[in-house]
């Protein structure tokens, strides 16, 4: 899985928390222009580390109860996760290799 998939309330166990890869969740909303900005970013990332995480993009609008279990105050937020845990959150439209720096933390052996 190369894209960016939408995760939602009823996926959110078994992909995010259950997933056995560390994962790159990005909080978004449709109407967010910093949110537009930093997309094609985390695209890049999913394909540049395809197979070492995986990427899903949560929209707040649709799934507030994660977004609140989490305590996403302002988006884009994005949170890494490894082994059921979050182990990291990054807010705001970085820049790719402050994502990137972020990431490596996570897929080292």
């Amino acid at each position: 899985m190369y894209a960016v998939v939408a995760v939602t309330d009823s996926g959110w166990k078994e992909l995010v928390v259950g997933s056995e890869v560390p994962v790159l969740v990005e909080f978004w909303a449709p109407w967010c222009g910093p949110c537009r900005m930093i997309a094609p970013v985390i695209d890049e990332l999913a394909k540049e580390y395809a197979g070492k995480i995986v990427c899903y993009k949560l929209n707040t609008d649709d799934c507030p109860t994660i977004a609140t279990e989490y305590g996403i105050r302002s988006i884009p937020t994005v949170l890494v996760f490894k082994n059921g845990e979050k182990k990291e959150s990054v807010i705001g439209a970085v820049p790719k290799s402050t994502l990137t720096a972020t990431i490596e933390k996570y897929i080292q052996v």
